[in-house]
């Protein structure tokens, strides 16, 4: 059965790298995690405009880096990267990918593909060569929860369903860790990691970064008043007293052998 399509979200590569150049830097400790040795053949899965991508390239090893975003990879591509445009569900059925890496790496973008992840770990486990490996970082079960309370709250109060445009899928370690194990990895090691995480600017500029599709199912003339509702909802809860937000961010990290 074809998935259906996932709500669309919007990636603009300029306002990715200034409101969310964060999200690479604190994606360092999975690269760690991954341990990557030169020469070795990693797929970076969803790789957006290729932040970790270069860095693995950097320490000698042959990275291709897929995204669903057409803009994201031509921003890649533009830095030299070897990367494609992809959709993670359809990993699997790219057949130049099959049993051709020693790892792949993922971060921050597995809780983007909610509608059949299953099928994502399955591509996922077809794409690696046997005994490799499979190191992430996702958002986990809580993850941007007062956030994603306050884009439903809002849009029930105009009359629009939040469920239908929900893009995130945030499992908690039960889930995950089964999920893993069905499409044949060995678990070695996962967690859930609160990580309250400062913004470099003021909420809005997250809300546009990563919850466009919310805002989209507004009528245009809506979407402006109702970010700013969303906003004034965050305030109490994540903006300091100097006027600095936090988002309330955890994350799920992992590291997987395919058996």
């Amino acid at each position: 059965m074809t998935a259906p399509p996932a709500p669309h979200q919007r990636w603009d590569p300029d306002r990715y790298r200034s409101e969310a150049g964060f999200v690479a830097e604190l994606g360092l400790p999975v690269v760690d995690l991954l341990a990557p040795r030169a020469g070795e053949r990693i797929l970076d899965l969803g790789c957006g405009e290729g932040a970790l991508t270069s860095k693995l390239v950097a320490l000698g090893c042959h990275v291709v880096g897929v995204d669903a975003s057409a803009d994201q990879i031509a921003r890649a591509r533009a830095e030299g990267l070897d990367a494609h445009v992809l959709d993670g569900r359809r990993l699997r059925d790219e057949a130049r990918f099959r049993a051709a890496f020693d790892a792949v790496f993922s971060n921050a973008a597995l809780h983007w593909m909610k509608d059949d992840p299953d099928a994502v770990l399955a591509g996922v486990a077809a794409a690696l060569k046997r005994g490799g490996r499979f190191v992430g970082e996702m958002g986990g079960f809580g993850n941007v929860d007062a956030i994603r309370r306050a884009c439903h709250a809002e849009l029930r109060a105009r009359g629009a369903d939040p469920e239908a445009v929900d893009p995130w899928f945030f499992p908690d370690v039960a889930d995950y860790r089964a999920r893993l194990e069905r499409a044949g990895f060995a678990v070695r090691a996962i967690e859930l990691i609160p990580r309250p995480t400062r913004l470099p600017g003021d909420v809005r500029g997250w809300l546009a970064t990563f919850a466009d599709c919310f805002l989209t199912a507004l009528p245009q003339t809506e979407r402006e008043e109702a970010a700013a509702a969303i906003r004034a909802r965050l305030a109490p809860d994540l903006q300091a007293a100097d006027g600095t937000w936090t988002a309330d961010y955890v994350r799920l990290r992992f590291a997987a052998d395919l058996r």
